[in-house]
C-alpha cells in the first residue's frame, strides 16, 4: 500500500499531466477552427460572434410622482408596492384619487 506523500506526489503528477494534456487539446481545437475558417473564408462575423449587450450607460432616470401627500411632501410614483404612508391613508378612509398629482 502506498504512502500519503507516495499519493501526494502521483496527485500532483496527474494535475500536472491534465493541464498539459488541457492545453494541448484546447491548442490543437483552435488551429482546427482557424484551418476550417481559412479554408472556407469565414470570418469571426461569419459565426455569429456577437458581442455582449453594452451595460446599460448612466443611471436609471426616476420615475415621476403620480400620487404625493401634501401634507409631508410623500411621494410615490404609482410603480411597486404601495408605501406605507399611502396604507396607512387608505385604511383611514382616503381615497387614492385624494394624493393624485
Amino acid at each position: 500500500m502506498a504512502t500519503l506523500q507516495e499519493l501526494l506526489t502521483q496527485k500532483e503528477a496527474l494535475e500536472r499531466e491534465i493541464e498539459q494534456t488541457k492545453k494541448r487539446d484546447r491548442a490543437d481545437a483552435i488551429a482546427k477552427v482557424r484551418g476550417l475558417m481559412a479554408e472556407y473564408g469565414l470570418t469571426l462575423s461569419d459565426l455569429g460572434n456577437k458581442a455582449a449587450p453594452a451595460a446599460r450607460q448612466g443611471a436609471r432616470t426616476k420615475v415621476p410622482a403620480k400620487y404625493r401627500d401634501a401634507s409631508t411632501g410623500d411621494s410615490w410614483s404609482g410603480r411597486g408596492l404601495q408605501p406605507k404612508w399611502l396604507k396607512a391613508a387608505l385604511a383611514a378612509g382616503r381615497k387614492i384619487d385624494d394624493f393624485k398629482v
